[in-house]
């Protein structure tokens, strides 16, 4: 069984005992549960598209940590100017495993 949710303005296809990184949720530590109820599809042996939403579906997960993505840079110049800027980016996400899917 598989289903797709919307997680922090994202889609995606998870399935049980999936890990998944999805955008830093607030307030979340690791080890507390995680309950998604904007489950756009469910599949399986029948499919179930919602309309947007599947009614009655969810998906729960286990928050295994918060993290930080890899570092970016941004580097901004302009020619013949003498300008030059450097700066780093570490994105921080949530990684969660998925315990359940239910209708």
């Amino acid at each position: 069984m598989y289903a797709v949710i919307k997680a922090g303005g994202h889609q995606y296809r998870v399935s049980q005992g999936d890990e998944l990184t999805v955008d830093f949720l607030e307030g979340k530590s690791e080890g507390d549960q995680v309950t998604f109820d904007d489950v756009l599809l469910v599949g399986g042996e029948k499919t179930v598209v919602g309309a947007p939403l599947v009614s009655g579906a969810k998906v729960q997960a286990t928050v295994k940590k918060q993290t930080r993505n890899p570092k970016i840079l941004v580097f901004k110049f302009k020619r013949r100017k003498d300008y030059k800027r450097t700066k780093g980016h570490k994105q921080p996400v949530t990684v969660l495993e998925i315990n359940n899917i239910s209708m």
